[in-house]
Formats: structure tokens, sequence, C-alpha cells
């Protein structure tokens, strides 16, 4: 499997992904230092419990690397445009090179992405035709995590019994309280705002229309009718195989011949 990547030179890019970085840090930390381990130690909960929330981190890191890092679809500077096809390619008046249809110029990264959705300064890149199944799955584990925050943070006042083995000396301990209530915040504030955005995003995706595009008033009548979401997602996602859209450390395929420049992600 080859994955190259793709960096954004722009600091406040690097700001914006450093703080959700940060944020999946401290729930990743101190979740389990202050729930999770210490009621699994005294078997209040079992241990599929703990396997599932790091595995929940881990995947919501590795899309988080993964949309961040994959190229969007940048087009190159000389492409090599078959002449059946020269009809649905136009020249771009910002860069001067020609691109396909319903690709668009980004200001901030300087060059053209093939059916550009948004660039996006958390993940401190462009969402496009070859990273957009990623943003997606970093929507939907972002939910996973932070919803699991919430019901662990719940369980921690309403439902687990009190831990006999507590060291009141220890920081964590005599501070368990203002942790707690900033792990809730940034569960209700990161799950309010991804499930809006992975909401968007699928509407998006079902009526093959990009964010841009809505932005603009598009109609996507031009580019044909409406698909399936079965149909919808294994575009986006590569692969026929649906399992294999919730993995995120693999290569994207495009599934059809058309008339978009393709790459590998």
């Amino acid at each position: 499997m080859k994955l190259r990547l793709h960096f954004v030179v722009d600091p406040m890019g690097w700001l914006c992904i450093s703080m959700v970085f940060g944020i999946w840090l401290y729930n990743t930390f101190f979740i389990p230092k202050l729930v999770l381990l210490p009621h699994y130690i005294e078997g209040h909960i079992p241990w599929a419990i703990v396997v599932c929330y790091y595995i929940a981190s881990g995947l919501c890191l590795a899309a988080l690397f993964r949309a961040s890092t994959a190229d969007p679809g940048r087009l190159p500077v000389d492409p090599k445009i078959p002449h059946s096809e020269r009809e649905h390619w136009e020249l771009c008046n910002k860069c001067n090179l020609m691109r396909p249809k319903r690709s668009h110029h980004c200001s901030r990264c300087g060059h053209c992405v093939r059916k550009m959705d948004h660039h996006c300064p958390w993940i401190n890149n462009c969402v496009g035709e070859d990273n957009h199944w990623l943003f997606l799955q970093l929507c939907f584990y972002t939910q996973v995590l932070s919803l699991f925050t919430l019901v662990l943070d719940f369980c921690q006042y309403y439902y687990f019994q009190p831990l006999t083995g507590l060291d009141q000396e220890k920081f964590t301990t005599r501070h368990e309280l203002a942790l707690m209530r900033v792990s809730t915040l940034m569960g209700l504030m990161m799950f309010g705002g991804m499930s809006s955005l992975f909401y968007t995003q699928m509407a998006g995706i079902l009526s093959d229309t990009t964010t841009i595009e809505k932005m603009a008033q598009f109609s996507n009548e031009v580019y044909g009718s409406k698909k399936s979401w079965q149909w919808a997602l294994t575009e986006v996602c590569g692969t026929r195989w649906k399992l294999l859209w919730l993995i995120p450390l693999r290569s994207r395929q495009p599934i059809q011949a058309s008339h978009h420049f393709r790459t590998h992600v």
C-alpha cells in the first residue's frame, strides 16, 4: 500500500490542527486516567469498553493524520488530457493551467483541486476528490469518540460505583472535577459541531454537490441524475467493500471512468 504525503505550508493551519490534536490528546490521556483504567482495575467495567475506547481514539487520530496529509486531488502542471475529454476541461484564470470542470483554485494552497469541496483549516488541507472520504471518516470517528467521552463523563458521576483506591495527594484526583468539566465541554462542542458537519457532508455527497457549488447555487443536474446512496459513497470512498469505507489506512481507487483527472491517494 503506497500512501503519498501532502503537506500545506500554512502557519494558521498548523495552529488549528495543533488545537485539534491537543483536544484529542487531552481526552485520550485524561479520560482513561480518571475513568476507564481506575474503574477497570476495580472491576466496575469490562475490558471490552477500554479496548473500544482506544480503538475509537486510534481511528480518530489515523483519520486526522490521513485527511491532513493526503493529496486532495492537486492537478499536475502539465496534465495529459485525452482528446475525447477536452470538452470537459477548462482554463483556470488564476494559475493559467487546464483543469477538469468542477475543479476549484484554492487561494490558501495556491493550486487547483479536483472537485474541491472546501479548504478546512482544522486539517490544514483542502477537501477534494481524493481525500473527501478521509474527511468524512474524521467527522464520523470524532463523533464516536466525543459521544464515548460524554457517556463516560456522565457515568463517572451518576452510574459508576465510587472508587476505593483513590490517592487524594495525586493531582488528577484533587482536580478531577475541573478536568472532567473541561472534557465534558470539549465533548459537547466536538459532538455538536461534527454532527452538523457530517450531516452537511453526507447531504452534499448524496446530492453530488460540493460546498463551493452550494454556495454558488450550482445545479448538479448539469452533471447527471441523482445516484443511490450506496453508489455515491462507493465513488467517494473508492471501493465497493462497505467495511473498507471505515478504514483510513488504505489507498483510494477511482471506481468508474470519468472526465476527472485521476490519481491515487
